[in-house]
Order: structure tokens, then C-alpha cells, then sequence
């Protein structure tokens, strides 16, 4: 891929313990066939206190590493159906919410036991904390992912037990598989990652990570789905903040961020000069403050651009956007950006001001545009900038605002709208063929809308 554009430190007394989970996600990488995670969440976990020897913590929504009192946690993960060598395996906990963190996070060791009870654990029968150390967390703040590399640890299916300690009376508490979405997660790699074979897919979606349950929906269709991943803005809510981008997308969009290729929209920009964003993706999403860029993928060029900045003509932006639309040796041209410039959704109006942009596209013979803001799907026939059907000339768009945030409604339907759906969150995927390309709507678990179709380039 030709690309144009001008976690917490390991260190080392309590103790957390994490023993292995079943399957929850499967996460594919570039390549189905040679690369593939699996992340599982605890079938167990609960922590014990020195101060309450005999007290058993099993149904706790929390664990705690601290030495002030002395609080110990133990999780349980059951790792199956993985397969070849293991590359990589990471331990990721989430730092609970309406806490300050602490100083230090817990130094983490596997152990050997892996039968102890969830309900009947306590202080005075505590599994002993023997084995190797795997490393240490220093600082965490609350309500935020850390990470821990377990690999040497982690070598195939079976059960595993963590350890981790904590010289700090400052204590450092943690979700538990009580918490759901923000229960601990293993993510076990096997194979190496090659670039795809074939053709080129694209997929992504807009609108796309909250508190809510269609963002963890969306970013499970992309476990199964290889290739480069785009956004069309809204990445995260309500404010683009680094907290929101920790809490809500790094654990569900997030694990797909090494091939996603993202573009801004409004509420990424609700943080000032969109620095969550920009911090968050670095150099995938640009130059950071200008937000827009392009790469090639197979025979196609692909621009995201960034409709939060000016647009008009004779803008920078603009005026970058011909002179590397000019300078493209390729047949086919896709591009993407956040607010629509054509939607028939009742809640955001067409935004005109995007229109120099799909002029320059136009002007160069572009193939496909998508957007999001909108908070639906939406397929528009091939149009001219004016918004008259243009079979020779004209772009095909797609708005595709689904990606996990509240659904909105349709209004008065625009013209040369061909498809339509405002109920199923699920996410956009091109196959980029040499000369032509095919697209299919993928609705999530439990929907069954679907879009699809072919189109040639110009």
C-alpha cells in the first residue's frame, strides 16, 4: 500500500492473578489464510483481601492489585479452538470508571494453578503466585485499556494463570466479566500477517463507537472480514476525547486500527483541532491537523478527505485534491469523507459546502464516493455534482453511518436513491477489481438487510 500524505510501560508487589477464557471474537488480520486472532474474555475471576481473610469477592464487578490492604484478583481464561504456531498473545484489562487510577498498575506472573473456585476462593486458600514474571504496568488512569504482552506464556489451547503484584497502597481496580463489554480480554495470534491476495477489499462505516452495542456488532463483522478498513468520520462519542477513543473504540474498532485508514468528522472535532483523532491514529490519518491524504490499493487510488476544514474552491484542500487526482496513474478512484453531500435522511440536510470536492472528483472521471454523518445507509445512482443522473460520467455514493451508533430516520427520499436502510447497523465492503468493483452491505448478527451490486470504472 502506497500511502501519500506531505501503551503503558512494562517496569515491577499484592497481586493479580489472570487464568485464560472462551472464545469471544475472532479477528482476522490482513490475510484469512495466514494471520488470525482470537480474543476471549475470563470464565472466572475474583479477588481476595488480607484484612477479610475468610471473605470470598466472586461476584464483584471490580478486581484490585493493592498493598494497602494487601488485595490479591485471580481470572480464569480457557483458550480453544486456536490453531498453528502462536505469534502473539496479549492480556488487556480496562481501569474502572469514577476512579483516579493509580501510581502503579501490578507487576503480572502466570502461575501454575487453574482449578481454583470463583465462589470459593478467599485469602486463607489462595492459590500460591510462582511463576515467571511477564511484566509490569506503571501509571494508570481510570476508565482506560492497558496491555500486557503474555506471549512467552501463552502457547497454544489449554487454561493459563497470571500474577500480577503491587508494592503500591495506591490500589488499581479493574472490570471484570461482570461488566460485560469491559470484561478482560486474551488476545492469542497465530500465523504471520502477508498482504492480501487477490483483489483489493475495502470496508468500513461511519458514526461508529459509543457506550452502546452496535460498535462491539460492527467491529465483530470485521474479525471476518480481511483487508484495509476505512471510516467515514465520527469515530467515537460524544466529544473525539482520548478517554472516549480508550473507552469505547480501541476495544472494538480499535483492534483493526493497524489497517484502518480513517477520516474525521464533526464529533471527532468536538476535542479541539480533533488532537483525540489525531493522537489516536497518527500517521494512518495524515498529516496530523489537516486530515486529508491518499493511497493506492491494487489498481485503485483512494482519497480520504476532511470535510471539517474548508472545501471550497481554491482552497488548500481543494486545490491538494486535483493536483493529486492529476497526478494518478490509476483507472479507478474511490473516495470518502464524513458529511454528505446527497442523504435522505431526516436528520442532517445535504451539506453543499462538500460540492467543490465531488466537482474535482467528477472533473477527474472519480468512480465511487462514500460518507457518514448520517446515521444510515444509503445508495445513490451515479450523479453529476449537480445531482442529476449521470450514467457515462456520473459517481456512485453511498452514505454508510451505521457503524454502531443510534440509528436515524429517512425524510423525504432524494432523487437517484436506489437503496435504502435506517435499522440494521452492519458495514460497507468493496472488492476492487482491475477495472470494475462490486459492493455488498454486511448487516451484523440478528439482521438481515443486505445491498449489493457491481459497477465499472469509468
Amino acid at each position: 500500500m502506497d500511502i501519500r500524505f506531505p501503551r503503558p510501560s512494562i517496569t515491577s508487589g499484592a497481586v493479580l492473578v489472570l487464568v485464560a477464557a472462551t472464545a469471544a471474537v475472532v479477528v482476522t488480520g490482513a490475510d484469512a489464510a495466514s494471520a488470525a486472532s482470537v480474543t476471549f474474555t475470563p470464565v472466572a475471576d475474583t479477588y481476595v483481601q488480607n484484612d477479610a481473610a475468610s471473605t470470598n469477592y466472586g461476584t464483584s464487578t471490580q478486581i484490585v492489585v493493592d498493598n494497602s490492604p494487601v488485595r490479591r484478583s485471580f481470572l480464569r481464561f480457557t483458550v480453544s479452538g486456536v490453531s498453528g504456531t502462536v505469534t502473539s498473545a496479549k492480556l488487556r484489562l480496562r481501569t474502572i470508571s469514577g476512579n483516579d487510577g493509580s501510581d502503579v498498575g501490578g507487576t503480572f506472573r502466570r502461575m501454575s494453578n487453574t482449578t481454583w473456585s470463583e465462589t470459593g476462593t478467599t485469602w486463607n486458600n489462595q492459590p500460591a503466585i510462582d511463576g515467571a514474571t511477564l511484566g509490569t504496568l506503571g501509571a494508570v488512569s481510570g476508565n482506560a485499556w492497558y496491555e500486557i504482552d503474555v506471549t512467552t506464556a501463552v502457547t497454544g489451547n489449554g487454561t493459563y494463570s497470571f500474577g500480577a503484584t503491587s508494592a503500591s497502597g495506591d490500589g488499581a481496580y479493574y472490570d471484570t466479566r461482570e461488566s460485560g463489554a469491559d470484561a478482560p480480554q486474551l488476545v492469542v495470534t497465530t500465523g504471520t500477517t502477508t498482504p492480501p491476495s487477490g483483489d483489493p477489499v475495502f470496508v468500513g462505516a461511519g458514526d461508529i463507537a459509543d457506550s452502546g452495542s452496535g460498535d462491539t456488532a460492527t467491529a465483530a463483522l470485521l474479525d471476518t472480514i480481511p483487508g484495509t478498513v476505512f471510516t467515514t468520520g465520527d469515530n467515537v462519542y460524544d466529544s473525539g476525547t482520548a478517554s472516549q477513543f480508550s473507552s469505547y473504540y480501541e476495544p472494538t474498532w480499535g483492534r483493526h486500527r493497524t489497517r484502518t485508514r480513517p477520516s474525521p468528522g464533526n464529533h471527532d472535532y468536538n476535542t479541539s483541532g480533533a488532537t483525540g483523532y489525531y493522537n489516536y491514529f497518527g500517521t494512518s490519518a495524515g498529516p496530523s491537523g489537516r486530515g486529508y491524504y491518499s493511497f493506492d490499493l491494487g489498481n485503485w487510488h483512494i482519497v480520504s478527505l476532511n470535510s471539517n476544514i474548508s472545501m471550497s474552491a481554491g482552497s488548500t484542500q481543494e486545490q491538494w485534491l486535483r493536483a493529486d487526482l492529476a497526478a494518478s496513474g490509476k483507472p479507478c478512484t474511490l473516495a470518502y469523507w464524513h458529511h454528505p453531500l446527497f442523504t435522505s435522511s431526516s436528520n442532517h440536510a445535504p451539506s453543499t459546502s462538500t460540492r467543490p470536492l465531488y466537482q474535482a472528483l467528477y472533473d477527474h472521471n472519480a468512480d465511487v464516493v462514500v460518507w457518514g454523518h448520517n446515521h444510515v445507509y444509503e445508495r445513490f445512482a451515479p450523479m453529476n455534482p449537480s445531482g442529476a443522473a449521470d450514467a457515462s460520467r456520473g459517481v456512485r455514493s453511498f452514505v454508510a453511518g451505521m457503524g454502531g451508533a443510534s440509528h436515524y430516520g429517512f425524510g423525504t427520499i432524494q432523487p437517484n436513491s436506489e437503496a435504502r436502510n435506517s435499522s440494521a447497523w452492519g458495514v460497507l465492503k468493496f472488492t476492487l477489481h482491475s477495472t470494475s468493483y462490486d459492493w455488498q452491505f454486511v448487516p451484523v448478527a440478528g439482521q438481515t438487510y443486505t445491498d449489493s451490486g457491481t459497477g465499472t470504472c469509468h
